[in-house]
């Protein structure tokens, strides 16, 4: 065929999966609003269709069902704070404490968004045994983090003894109720809260003075 170059209106193929990729990355941004705000019986696809100005068979283009879309939402929060525990400030630069301090604090901020209210505020026990098993393992990584921070300021003398398992779960206990009981745009502005918060927290793990 000869003449005019003719203009494809079909996307090349590395072109599609970038918009494909965009498109569920949105689905599963307002899927999080909605569970976090709804919870997972009362909250409607419907709704997170109309946030997206899109019919509700067109997430089941990224999601197969209900389930599959909370999966994601849990799976995107809790490796969000996994990967918080890994960007962590010099070790011999800083103490165990400050260590700990810095990723309290990323903890806090996580638990303040969707994807982060999502993951605390929704049970596990509402996923298929396959996903809540994949969700439980990287809990578990996160709380390995959390007793070894405490273990290493320990070691170092700028945390109080104490058990680091009790310590990790008290300290993500109340981490996550940040997620449950803070909302957004109220007089407690996030960032100072969180700091407040944290202070109040660490207070008790600072070594006696005698």
């Amino acid at each position: 065929m000869s003449g005019q170059a003719i203009s494809s209106p079909w996307k090349k193929a590395p072109d599609r999966r970038s918009e494909r990729n965009l498109k569920q990355e949105a689905v599963l941004a307002a899927a999080a609003r909605v569970f976090a705000e709804r919870g997972y019986h009362r909250a409607s696809l419907d709704e997170v269709a109309q946030i997206l100005n899109v019919t509700k068979p067109t997430l089941y283009y990224y999601f197969k069902n209900k389930e599959a879309m909370l999966f994601a939402c849990i799976q995107h929060g809790l490796d969000t704070l996994e990967a918080a525990g890994e960007a962590m400030p010099d070790a011999e630069e800083t103490t165990g404490l400050d260590r700990l301090v810095a990723y309290l604090k990323r903890y806090a901020g996580i638990n303040e968004t969707d994807f982060g209210r999502c993951a605390v505020r929704i049970s596990d026990a509402e996923l298929s045994d396959t996903s809540r098993k994949k969700v439980r393992r990287v809990k578990t990584e996160i709380d390995r983090k959390l007793r070894e921070l405490i273990s290493n300021g320990i070691a170092d003398g700028s945390i109080a003894p104490s058990d680091p398992k009790i310590t990790a779960f008290a300290l993500a206990g109340a981490l996550n109720s940040i997620g449950h009981w803070h909302q957004r745009d109220t007089e407690l502005a996030g960032q100072k809260m969180i700091e407040e918060y944290i202070a109040l927290l660490v207070n008790g793990l600072a070594p006696r003075r005698k």
